[in-house]
């Protein structure tokens, strides 16, 4: 299969920042939706965009509670938006169109993990499944129009190195039987890659290009909160103390590192011209098939390169068409 996933060589390392990535680029004029834009790497995003001088929409489940979280940060507001309800989907991308606005940047930034037992949405959909990848898939064609109206915009799906850990389970994608709390998280970060792959081919000839990201491991944030302090300190990502180790060169980042290559994905010029990409560490990432297993332990090495099943394009399009149908239960 040819593929694209060649780094490009691009002068930032694991340990740059979102401001590092933006140094320089004048984000003036430019609007920017981030769903769960308020807290965690959402919020080290929202920040580093607004610094650069964009116009920032934040998707939220409580917007007072995003408000709080987002004073005194310039150019942003917040949109009620719930990813497991399709109606509050449509009706966020539908506030949003009425506003005229073009949309040069949509971060598909909010996520849910849980490895206890099944939460399902009121389809009986896997919750994971249904928040991760077919909200955003929902949210993303919902706005559609707005992101032509831009002539030129990006789709930034946030992805994870989990990825790797499974393919879509096409005979029984939410789990009826079966259900594995960390599978159903790495089938969920597939599809965020797959729904790029696809999306860049079908909407590159209208200006919108689409990349998946895997940010690193940052603790204290929200897809991080439901494990305990033992949990965290047998992974490796908090001290003794309980404060976060941060080391970029495994995969351990600051929030303000975990964004940088969510906004490397928005905003970067060294992107022009390349989209359908996975990326970690600011740069395209590699592809890499060789078995790994799940990191355990402290000192466990955290593989996050691509794989093929990640990027294959005929399950990208299988996925799309799938998502289609989903949509419409």
């Amino acid at each position: 299969m040819t593929h694209k996933q060649h780094p490009i060589g691009t002068g930032f390392t694991a340990a740059s920042t979102a401001a590092d990535v933006l140094a320089g680029i004048d984000l003036t004029g430019t609007n920017v939706i981030v769903t769960g834009g308020h807290a965690g790497l959402g919020l080290a995003t929202t920040r580093a965009l607004s610094d650069a001088g964009a116009s920032v929409t934040v998707g939220s489940r409580d917007p007072d509670r995003a408000a709080v979280a987002l004073a005194g940060i310039e150019r942003v507001e917040v949109s009620r938006l719930d990813l497991l309800d399709p109606a509050s989907i449509d009706a966020f991308a539908a506030r949003y169109l009425d506003s005229g606005r073009p949309l040069h940047i949509l971060v598909n930034n909010a996520a849910l993990a849980g490895s206890g037992g099944p939460i399902r949405d009121a389809r009986g959909y896997e919750a994971q499944f249904a928040t991760n990848h077919l909200g955003h898939f929902q949210l993303t064609l919902g706005l559609l129009p707005a992101l032509r109206a831009a002539h030129g915009a990006r789709v930034v799906n946030v992805s994870s190195g989990a990825q790797r850990f499974s393919g879509i389970r096409w005979d029984d994608p939410h789990f009826t039987t079966g259900y594995d709390g960390q599978a159903a998280y790495a089938q969920s970060k597939t599809a965020n890659v797959l729904f790029a792959v696809e999306l860049d081919r079908r909407w590159a000839d209208d200006g919108i290009r689409g990349y998946a990201v895997h940010p690193g491991i940052v603790a204290g944030t929200a897809l991080n909160s439901t494990a305990g302090e033992e949990q965290l300190r047998a992974m490796g990502l908090i001290d003794e103390s309980g404060r976060p180790i941060i080391d970029p060169g495994r995969g351990k980042k600051s929030p303000q590192q975990g964004a940088g290559t969510i906004v490397f994905a928005a905003a970067s010029p060294l992107l022009a011209g390349i989209g359908g990409v996975y990326l970690k560490d600011n740069d395209i990432s590699p592809l890499d098939d060789e078995p790994k297993p799940f990191p355990v332990g402290p000192d466990a090495e955290v593989p996050a390169d691509i794989t093929s099943h990640s990027i294959d394009p005929r399950s990208a399009q299988r996925l799309w068409e799938l998502s289609e149908e989903l949509i419409k239960a």
